[in-house]
């Protein structure tokens, strides 16, 4: 008899164990959750959908379909072996009801019925049902259909048995509490993007997504998820942007002491790495041991492998250049997947992987992967060889344009540029830096701001876009080199390499991009945000960076109401407030604001600058696949992707006549 047969028989209400109560959630629910907002409502479906996940990463469910009901109710119904039903006998109530009104409670604690689970917070369904204003539950096993209902986590009645039925699975339909959250409304997007990220993650699984609220047109949505490959095709999703050093996926599945590990790869004719590391399902987005031993395997086998190719080793011989591990990551992109059992997250946002027996595990295996598809490929080994010594090259010339401009500066405030209106506060924690386009707009800021704890810098027309040059290009770039210089970054210090970004030095708190609310400000916020995304991540993933929103507008009432319009929609809700929702010109005037020069210092400060009446919006990697892909097809040579993106956003773009 096979482990997952004795697990099937044994999977009962023995196997539900019980951590502690659920009374804290609806007074704390930021605590279980993330928070409150769209992205605390979203979680809700991925703990949902979790469930289901587990049951397909333990063998027993094919099928997940998720529905976002006219409502805003969710359903997510699996074909998994449904939650058992029978009595817990500490508890004595059935173990569904257990699992779905105790914090805490279910099989992932017992390790026989679940080898590894997903979910990063492990608060499960009971959490969602605590959330909810209504819950209904019905498990599918036995040829019956159980069901519960809850009303905000509470059983409105014992687990009965509503009918007969040839199906197996569980059924989960909830109402999200609005007094809890600041939103109730779901995004088809949001929801579309996880599920198919974990359709990708769990090869085989198919996940149908159906949206029933009807569209302008009065047509609903439903996309099927389903990834025969895997990995194999979320690399190539990921990498579509991009031009292929080759065409070829490298690929490995396998087990290393007792850790499933699956890995794809491909070479692009880019200059930024691009990996992408999942552990149980979620995505690490701050790396961890996972990411050290695969970094660790590629750097050694392709040195090893160079130094043993006659022709490679003399051409790096040639080139006087020492290679270094960044520099075999230069065009790679990768998906790295893990399972572990047992997952110890730290790092700011807890998702960066911990667990020390995790590198050795992923190290070998990569190492063995990468070694014989070489050996196998020589002609695709060259190609990745000769990119590595472009890449090196290019590395030494950034370090010495680096070096150069530092030598050419050393009387301007140790290094920083002359443009910088500088604060007069030394304490980081408590200073912040406009980046502000163009030099009228600058003039009013530095004439606005507190000097106190606000630094101003100008940048004179459009960075350059560094989605599209060489490394050694960036720090050529003037307007690069006075960011860079100016909030203290350094690179390749203190032992890191030449390409790591070190904020320890950082001189500023908060990054601010402050830029014209029209087409050209929205390009140039892209080009400064890729500037940090693809050098200098740690800034955003250490929450630094945000970009100022200022109003689009000025109405007036009577030269008596004065009001600031930041959208369209507090335009019209001003003229809606005092002219019967028309701007007639005699008691209703409507100044636009076609850029930040337009503002006196004064009006700056009050609407952009004045952190007790601003409105910021802080720059996250919430999700680095999409964030990456993103970058790349806006940013990149590829013409057709970014027209559609553009069409299909363009309600978002603030257009000038």
């Amino acid at each position: 008899m096979s482990d997952n047969q004795i697990n099937e028989n044994n999977y009962s209400a023995s196997n539900i164990q019980v951590l502690e109560g659920l009374e804290a959630v609806r007074k704390r629910p930021a605590m279980y959750i993330g928070d409150i907002s769209e992205k605390g409502l979203h979680h809700l479906v991925n703990e949902t959908v979790d469930n289901s996940i587990d049951e397909a990463m333990a063998g027993y469910c094919t099928h997940i379909e998720v529905t976002i009901n006219e409502d805003e109710s969710i359903t997510v119904q699996d074909n998994g072996r449904g939650i058992p039903v029978d009595m817990h006998e500490k508890l004595h109530k059935s173990a569904l009801e257990v699992v779905m009104t105790v914090l805490h409670a279910g099989g992932k604690f017992d390790k026989g019925s679940y080898k590894v689970s997903g979910g990063l917070h492990g608060v499960g369904v009971s959490c969602v049902n605590a959330l909810s204003t209504k819950m209904l539950s019905q498990v599918f096993r036995n040829g019956k259909i159980y069901q519960q209902e809850y009303e905000k986590g509470k059983p409105l009645y014992s687990v009965k048995v509503v009918g007969e039925t040839d199906q197996q699975g569980t059924r989960q339909q909830f109402w999200p509490d609005p007094t809890i959250f600041t939103t109730t409304t779901y995004k088809y997007d949001i929801i579309a993007k996880r599920m198919r990220e974990l359709a990708y993650l769990n090869a085989g699984i198919t996940i149908t997504l159906t949206d029933m609220r009807p569209d302008e047109e009065g047509k609903t949505r439903q996309e099927v998820f389903h990834a025969k490959e895997g990995l194999k095709e979320f690399v190539r999703y990921v990498d579509r942007h991009r031009t292929h050093l080759f065409d070829d996926v490298i690929y490995l599945k396998t087990e290393k002491q007792g850790i499933p590990i699956e890995v794809a790869i491909m070479y692009n004719t880019d200059y930024s790495e691009n990996i992408h590391s999942y552990v149980n399902n979620i995505n690490t987005i701050e790396g961890g041991t996972h990411l050290v031993g695969f970094r660790m395997a590629l750097t050694r086998t392709l040195k090893k492998y160079a130094d043993s190719d006659p022709v490679i080793s003399k051409q790096i011989e040639k080139a006087k250049i020492e290679i270094a591990g960044e520099d075999f990551r230069e065009g790679l992109t990768a998906v790295i997947s893990i399972k572990v059992a047992e997952p110890q997250f730290e790092g700011q946002t807890k998702t960066k992987l911990g667990n020390n027996e995790v590198t050795g595990a992923v190290q070998q295996a990569v190492s063995e992967a990468l070694t014989n598809y070489l050996e196998e490929h020589p002609k695709e080994a060259k190609q990745v060889c000769e990119k590595v010594i472009l890449a090196a090259t290019a590395r030494i010339a950034a370090r010495k344009a680096r070096e150069s401009v530092q030598r050419k500066n050393p009387m301007t405030g140790g290094g920083l540029p002359g443009k910088l209106a500088d604060c007069s506060n030394r304490d980081p924690k408590e200073c912040e830096i406009f980046l502000v386009e163009g030099d009228s707009a600058g003039g009013s800021a530095k004439q606005g701001r507190d000097r106190y704890t606000q630094a101003i810098l100008p940048l004179r027309g459009k960075i350059l876009n560094v989605e599209k040059v060489m490394w050694h290009k960036v720090f050529e770039s003037e307007s690069v080199m006075n960011i860079i210089q100016s909030i203290g970054v350094r690179f390749g210090v203190d032992g890191e390499e030449d390409k790591e970004a070190n904020t320890e030095k950082l001189r500023y708190d908060k990054i601010i991009i402050m830029t014209d609310a029209d087409v050209d400000g929205s390009h140039i916020d892209t080009l400064i945000m890729t500037l940090f995304y693809r050098f200098m991540p740690k800034v955003i993933q250490e929450g630094h960076l945000y970009i100022a929103t200022p109003p689009l507008y000025l109405c007036t009432f009577k030269n008596k109401v004065k009001e600031y319009c930041y959208t369209e929609q507090q335009r019209q809700a001003f003229l809606d407030k005092y002219g019967n929702g028309v701007d007639d010109d005699k008691n209703i005037h409507t100044q636009r604001y076609k850029g930040l020069g337009e503002m006196n210092p004064e009006q700056l400060w009050d609407t952009t600058m004045n952190p007790k009446t601003r409105l910021l919006k802080q720059v996250n990697i919430e999700n680095a696949a999409e964030a990456d892909e993103i970058f790349s097809m806006l940013m990149g040579d590829d013409v057709e992707p970014r027209r559609q993106f553009i069409e299909q956003n363009a309600t978002y773009a603030n257009i000038d006549a």
